[in-house]
């Protein structure tokens, strides 16, 4: 049994696949994330619908899960101008072949894990806008986990600066010289 995390919520979400023709001659098929189903079923590359060259598949289901500790991510998504699910895809192996090309990873609503991802460089993260049922569920998970803490500036300390200088030579000894001054050396007493 794998780990348990508290107040940890979870959905299934079906990955929408849009397969459409390529526009140079080294790329005979363009695929995008263009949308996810929210309670679908479980999926492996199912046709929806096929129009002018362009397809659409069911590629599979993942569950989105939302934890208590990336609540501030989810608030940060939430605050976007479109609200979105980042779709985490690697392209398969033998890439060529037009069937299954594609490995949808996971699906996540926090930018910060979508961003770890893009910086590894073998994934595609494709940005799909978040369902008005799934917004509502984040938004619910986020008002009841996520506390905003308001910014509190620093003060400095009552510490005058104006009257010595900070940092030169030991503070515990007063010096009248000049303190970049090389040290002098002790003198011993001769012992008789």
């Amino acid at each position: 049994m794998g780990v348990v995390y508290p107040e940890s919520q979870s959905a299934r979400l079906g990955i929408v696949m849009r397969q459409s023709p390529g526009v140079t001659p080294w790329a005979k098929w363009v695929w995008r994330a263009t949308a996810v189903l929210p309670g679908a079923a479980d999926a492996s590359w199912k046709l929806l619908r096929e129009s002018d060259g362009v397809s659409e598949f069911h590629a599979s289901t993942h569950n989105l899960e939302l934890f208590v500790s990336d609540a501030e991510a989810y608030a940060h998504e939430l605050q976007a101008t479109t609200p979105s699910v980042y779709v985490i895809l690697r392209e398969a192996e033998g890439a060529i072949t037009d069937k299954k090309p594609i490995h949808v990873l996971k699906v996540t609503v926090s930018p910060y894990e979508a961003q770890d991802y893009c910086d590894s460089g073998e994934e595609i993260v494709e940005r799909v806008p978040m369902p008005a049922s799934v917004l509502h569920w984040v938004t619910a998970f986020v008002d009841r986990h996520y506390e905003n803490e308001p910014f509190v500036k620093r003060r400095r300390n009552e510490l005058r600066t104006d009257r010595t200088q900070a940092g030169i030579g030991d503070a515990r000894i007063a010096q009248l010289s000049d303190v970049y001054r090389a040290p002098t050396p002790i003198q011993s007493e001769e012992v008789e």
